[in-house]
């Protein structure tokens, strides 16, 4: 890991070492900015982002790590003594640090696997419903005339196909917890 405090990150910025600093940065897992500004946070996470072109994610617990977070792909907000800006900029938010491992492995895998499911059973009541108004078209001769009432095709969106996305959202977990934890590298085969 690479502990960077502010005084060092302001000489890194204002002498032109960002080049310097990636390359010591690429060889870390991970990098923390300590007693710096806000605004030096958001820049190392901005420059990490342009630079590198890799996922950034930022936790902070106060008002001082609301612009780090919202300069990240994701942000946690850790809600605590600090205040909630933090939590209210972040995209997810946990009471305590010890609970990142699990949102990360647990929550972000089931997340990722839920999300994936998703766009393709859009794509498929998509197409389906396209490809039954293109061989109506070939019933009708053309001429535009419409094979389905307006309130039915308000209600397949609304009701009909909302069902499974509901499921599919509350109840499907393809592994356990317990599995994800205890067998991290699971996260990175579902990508």
């Amino acid at each position: 890991g690479l502990v960077v405090d502010g005084r060092t990150l302001n000489i890194i910025f204002q002498g032109g070492l960002e080049e310097k600093f990636l390359a010591l940065a690429r060889h870390c897992r991970s990098v923390l900015c300590c007693r710096s500004t806000p605004l030096q946070k958001s820049m190392v996470v901005k420059l990490v982002r342009r630079r590198l072109k890799v996922m950034t994610l930022s936790i902070g617990d106060g008002a001082n790590d609301v612009s780090m977070i919202q300069a990240a792909d994701v942000g946690i907000g850790i809600s605590g003594q600090e205040g909630m800006q933090a939590v209210m900029a972040s995209d997810f938010a946990i009471s305590r640090f010890k609970h990142l491992k699990k949102l990360l492995l647990v929550h972000g895998h089931w997340c990722y696997a839920r999300l994936a499911k998703m766009v393709i059973y859009f794509f498929y009541k998509n197409v389906s419903y396209v490809n039954l108004l293109f061989w109506y078209q070939f019933f009708c001769g053309f001429s535009g005339s419409t094979m389905i009432d307006y309130w039915q095709m308000i209600f397949f969106n609304l009701f009909f196909t909302s069902v499974p996305p509901l499921l599919f959202g509350v109840l499907d977990k393809d592994v356990s917890a317990e599995t994800l934890l205890g067998l991290p590298k699971l996260y990175k085969n579902g990508q």
